[in-house]
């Protein structure tokens, strides 16, 4: 296979129970040919036997695993990757729980190392529970897997969502940060800021900085710097708008280290505002690559 395509997209309310633009939104996804999709805000898709739920697999032509609450989805293409395990047992603190599952990549064999994948959405009005929900969240990158030959290794993983706190700055081309000040909304202030360490309140960005210190690197972020330069990766997510600040970078994908070489691209799918308040975030590998990355360890512990 080629090349791999991967969306993560909060839609806002999952289109407001407006089966029309429900549709339409998936339609957009369908365009940009994905073979894995990573939705948030899910809600209404667990009413009536999963019926919204099934309808988005007809129409996104993908299979779908539907998180606790329905706030938060993955959907693959059964062709290309198939299910090995589901993890329902989110951590207490998920206000939104997580859909986690290991995911085997087909073309790269049936004795390659599967994958963590991840669809998240961290906690809206509370920086200290984001940060707990990250830190459990960097958990799917240290899951393990037994090898064909009895060898136990580390699974490479996939993570991508809302994060509802900003990246650390030091991007060229990364939206800057919000001033706390000039926020209008004074709850937003709180929902987006924490007390630092000199008592001075400042702007959320723990919630990335947990998750690069434990080896979840930020792809727009890595795309944009240390491979080709691309500053589209690092566009805005979501809109300035009066009450919230600034354009800001809140959704994002992150891999771990060993998934870096096979990063093809990484971009944002602007999406008009009467239809979401988040933009699309795309994310292209290399699928030989791919292949290699999930067959090197099993290669190097068999030797």
């Amino acid at each position: 296979m080629s090349e791999i395509t991967l969306l993560s997209w909060n839609f806002e309310n999952n289109g407001k129970e407006d089966p029309a633009k429900r549709l339409k939104a998936h339609e957009l996804l369908v365009s940009l040919n994905p073979h894995l999709v990573l939705r948030q805000e899910m809600w209404g898709a667990d009413t009536n036997g999963n019926t919204i739920l099934y309808e988005l697999e007809r129409v996104l032509g993908l299979r779908g695993w539907l998180g606790p609450g329905a706030c938060t989805a993955v959907f693959a293409d059964p062709g290309v990757f198939q299910p090995v395990r589901e993890w329902d047992n989110a951590a207490p603190m998920w206000v939104l729980p997580p859909t986690a599952l290991i995911m085997r990549y087909l073309p790269a064999g049936t004795e390659a190392m599967p994958l963590a994948l991840v669809s998240y959405h961290l906690n809206y009005a509370s920086a200290t529970t984001r940060g707990a929900e990250a830190e459990w969240l960097s958990t799917w990158a240290d899951k393990q897997w037994t090898t064909p030959q009895g060898e136990v290794v580390r699974m490479p993983c996939l993570a991508g969502g809302d994060n509802n706190s900003y990246p650390v700055p030091g991007v060229e081309g990364d939206p800057a940060l919000p001033v706390l000040e000039e926020i209008e909304d004074r709850r937003h202030r709180l929902h987006r800021s924490y007390v630092g360490a000199n008592g001075t309140r400042v702007m959320d960005t723990r919630p990335d900085e947990a998750l690069r210190t434990a080896g979840l690197e930020d792809l727009a972020r890595y795309w944009a710097t240390a491979r080709q330069g691309d500053k589209r990766a690092v566009s805005r997510t979501v809109n300035a708008c009066a009450t919230h600040g600034p354009d800001s970078r809140v959704d994002r994908v992150y891999g771990t280290n060993d998934l870096l070489p096979a990063v093809t691209g990484v971009d944002v799918i602007e999406v008009p505002e009467d239809e979401s308040d988040h933009h699309i975030v795309r994310v292209t590998l290399d699928g030989g690559c791919f292949s290699d990355v999930l067959n090197q360890q099993v290669a190097e512990v068999a030797a």
